[in-house]
Formats: C-alpha cells, sequence, structure tokens
C-alpha cells in the first residue's frame, strides 16, 4: 500500500511493509496455491495442475500497478489477478489453467490474503507490547516509593506513588496483549466458501479442502464462510483501537508531565530529536505527539468497521470494500504510537527531584484530606472540614505551609494542644510517607502483572 508522507510520519517501515501492495498480492498467491494443492490432495485436479500453478504464483512475476487498476474497474482486485495466474499458467499447462481458482470466489480470496496479512501485524504489536510493557513493568518497581502528585480535573489533588502511576500506564497494555491474543485465535481463519458460501462446486470434498487449506496456511479453519458475518474480524479490529486509545491516554500523561512548568518527565534528546526550527530551549515530546496523533485518528477507523457490518445478503456491496480500506489505518496507527512510546520509554528522563518540588511548592495544600481525617476523630468530621477549609485559606493568603499554620491555630486551642499528636500531624505532610497506600496497592498489582507478562513468554 501506499501512504502519504504524513501518514509515515505516524507509523512504522515494517507495518507499511505488512499491508503492502505486494505483500497483500503474495497473500492472495498464497491463497491460490493453498487452494490447488489441497484439491489435488483430494483428487479434484492432477498433481501436476497443482504444481504448474504453484509454480507462478509469485507477486514479483505481475505488474502489480496495472491489476490494481484492472480491479478499480472489474470491482475486485482477485478479478484480474485470476486472470493474469490463468494466462500465466497456460504458457505452462493448459489443463491446469482451466483450474485455476476453481470453487472459490474473490472474496475467499482476498479476506485470507488480509488475514495472513493481519496476523503478521499482530506479531508487530504482540512485539512492541513486549518492549513497552517490559520497560514499564521495570521503571514501575524502581519507583514505588517516589512521591509525585496526582492531578483531577487537571489541578494537583493528592500524592501518590510514581511507581502506582507507571502500573496504571502499564495495566491497560497487558490487558491489550491478553485481548489481542484471544480475538486472535477466533478471528484469523480462512476464508473459503465459493459464490455464495455453500462450497458447492466442490461437493462434497469442499470441507476436506478448507481442512487442507487451513493447515497449510497454519489459520483456523472457520465453521462456515464468514463472508458478511464479519462479528469476530470486526471485535478484533476494535481491540486494535483500543489499544491505541490506551497508548494515547499514557501520551497525553507523558506530554503534561513534560511540560516546561512540570517538568517531571523528559523524552530522549539529541540527535535532532525534539527540536523547534525556531527555538533553540525547546525539548517537544515527539513521542507523545505521534502517540497522540495516531489515537485521535483511530476512533474514526474503527466507526467504519461498525458502520460496515450491516453487509448484504451473501455479500456485502460498497461496506465491505470500505472495511478492506480502513482495516490497515488501525495496525499503522497502533504501531507507530507503540514503537514511539516505547522509544521515549527506553531514554526518559526521570527528574524525582522535580516531582517533589511540585508538591513542596504546593505548601502542603496537597495533604488537607490526611490532616482533616485525623482531626475528625477528635473533633468530628464537620468541624475537622471546616477548619481545614479555613486553614487552607490562610495558607494560601499568608503564603505559609498548611503544617505550619494548622500547628499555630492548635497551639491557640487548648482543647485541640490536648489532643491532637503534633508529630503524629507532621508525619501527615511527609510526602514519601504518603505514598504508602499507593505504594502498596501497585505493589501487589505489579505483581498480578508480572505473572501476566510471564504467561506471554511461555
Amino acid at each position: 500500500m501506499s501512504v502519504s508522507i504524513f501518514d509515515s510520519f505516524l507509523t512504522t517501515t515494517d507495518m507499511i511493509a505488512v499491508f503492502d501492495d505486494a505483500a497483500i498480492v503474495q497473500g492472495m498467491f498464497r491463497f491460490e496455491q493453498a487452494l490447488a494443492q489441497a484439491q489435488a490432495d483430494e483428487g479434484l485436479l492432477p498433481q501436476s495442475a497443482a504444481r504448474a500453478i504453484a509454480g507462478v504464483c509469485n507477486a514479483q512475476l505481475y505488474d502489480l500497478p496495472a491489476l490494481i487498476t484492472a480491479g478499480r474497474r472489474a470491482g475486485s482486485l482477485a478479478i484480474p489477478l485470476i486472470k493474469e495466474l490463468t494466462k500465466t499458467v497456460a504458457l505452462y499447462d493448459q489443463e491446469a489453467a482451466s483450474k485455476v481458482h476453481w470453487g472459490s470466489t474473490s472474496q475467499d480470496v482476498i479476506d485470507t490474503a488480509m488475514v495472513l496479512a493481519t496476523r503478521d501485524a499482530l506479531q508487530l504489536l504482540d512485539d512492541g507490547l513486549h518492549d513497552l510493557t517490559g520497560r514499564l513493568l521495570l521503571l514501575a518497581g524502581e519507583h514505588l516509593a517516589t512521591p509525585v502528585l496526582a492531578r483531577t480535573l487537571m489541578q494537583p489533588a493528592q500524592v501518590t506513588s510514581f511507581g502506582f502511576k507507571l502500573a496504571g500506564w502499564l495495566a491497560p497494555l497487558v490487558r491489550a496483549r491478553t485481548r489481542l491474543r484471544e480475538c486472535a485465535q477466533r478471528a484469523l481463519q480462512l476464508q473459503l466458501g465459493g459464490a455464495v458460501g455453500t462450497l458447492a462446486v466442490m461437493g462434497e470434498q469442499g470441507a476436506a479442502v478448507g481442512a487442507r487449506m487451513a493447515q497449510a496456511l497454519d489459520l483456523r479453519l472457520a465453521d462456515a464462510a464468514w463472508h458478511t458475518q464479519r462479528d469476530e474480524w470486526v471485535r478484533l479490529g476494535l481491540e486494535v483501537a483500543v489499544l491505541t486509545g490506551s497508548l494515547g491516554k499514557l501520551a497525553t500523561d507523558l506530554s503534561l508531565m513534560a511540560q516546561g512548568e512540570i517538568a517531571e518527565l523528559a523524552e530522549p534528546s539529541g540527535n535532532g530529536r525534539g527540536g523547534s526550527s525556531a527555538m533553540p530551549h525547546k525539548r517537544n515530546p515527539v513521542s507523545a505527539m505521534i502517540a497522540l496523533a495516531a489515537a485521535t485518528r483511530t476512533p474514526q477507523h474503527a466507526a467504519a468497521l461498525l458502520a460496515a457490518m450491516g453487509q448484504q445478503h451473501e455479500r456485502g456491496l460498497g461496506n465491505w470494500q470500505a472495511e478492506l480500506a480502513e482495516w490497515p489505518g488501525l495496525f499503522l496507527s497502533a504501531h507507530g504510537a507503540l514503537q514511539a512510546l516505547d522509544e521515549a520509554f527506553a531514554g526518559l528522563h526521570i527528574d524525582t527531584a522535580r516531582m517533589r518540588r511540585n508538591i513542596d511548592s504546593l505548601q502542603g495544600l496537597v495533604f488537607a484530606e490526611a490532616a482533616s481525617s485525623y482531626l475528625a476523630a477528635t473533633i468530628g468530621k464537620s468541624a475537622a472540614h471546616a477548619l481545614l477549609e479555613k486553614m487552607t485559606g490562610e495558607s494560601l493568603t499568608s503564603g505559609r505551609h498548611l503544617a505550619d499554620v494548622l500547628e499555630a491555630a492548635i497551639a491557640a486551642d487548648p482543647q485541640l494542644q490536648a489532643a491532637i499528636d503534633l508529630a503524629h500531624l507532621r508525619t501527615l505532610f511527609d510526602p514519601v510517607a504518603a505514598t504508602a497506600p499507593a505504594h502498596k496497592l501497585a505493589q501487589e498489582q505489579l505483581r498480578r502483572l508480572r505473572d501476566d507478562i510471564h504467561h506471554f513468554s511461555k
């Protein structure tokens, strides 16, 4: 397939190659070769005919641009491909030429070629997920006790563990890898039905031919032709879309934490990476940018797949063709986002000192809830909330740390002074101690995720 320079910017050469014109056409020839050999093994045509057909099932022997142009006029790429294959076989064996594509139909060959390409595409995604989840798992374990601001509605909320945040990025990717493998087991299946899905031309031997073809191509044998039953296939595509959405969420957080005013994370730099044509000081998060752009485009591809499911009768008119055109885009975006983020995390700069300064700059306000909960045991929830609300306002006005303002208020109130353990109160404002709940949760979550990741390698 050909992609624009802007498409190629958001994906990888490896994924482009999977859905390249030559790769898809070669997949179609693999179908024809497997069909002929299976039919020969079942006695439906001579072994010599199968060999003659197999001998010219090579995309390099054909004028691909001419095939594609002819396919547009014919309404299917398979039609001119079979015509040219038949002509080429006839040069060597006239009898074999009469058996080319016998008992099959255009959608059989095209769908199966797309299944073969998709299997390769899924392997690229699985390899990329292996690398990225491995990096995230390692970093999460290293930063279980690293304090960082948690932010809700784009505002500082409380202190959490950076390891906990990393585990939150990791978990959806591990789940995506599982779901993709599960969906692939069902969706990567041979398409073979003949004209209307009944294998009528091959008669009683049709099922045996299908079984042999599925084995030769290492594909699942479908219960029946799925020409217009696209549920398993579309479900696989939607899982790719969900993966890209999860990568987009990770990229969003990364880009926000890399902002100059926050500066807690930074993508690797050097060799022109992330530079600006006008501003030498800039360090742009280009990996996050690529992943966000890919994630932005993905919902349209996913929606098109769903819209194309209402295919008419036994062969879709327009909607199947739309699905074919949209399908590669899902994988191009997903792999582009995946590789970009893997490159970012391979050399990610984590500024734990800046994380701490960002916490400290908030004058203890992010610990207000913890202090309120502690005071509630002594003076009641409502009174504690009211007191902390007043103290936070005073802290903001005076520029003093909330702990100092609160201690002064307690010292001025004999009843509070007698009831409150100031030493314990001070610990509630310790950023490292504040990571404890997140630390504990992340530790258990990482144990489960590590087991899941280990399971993939078996």
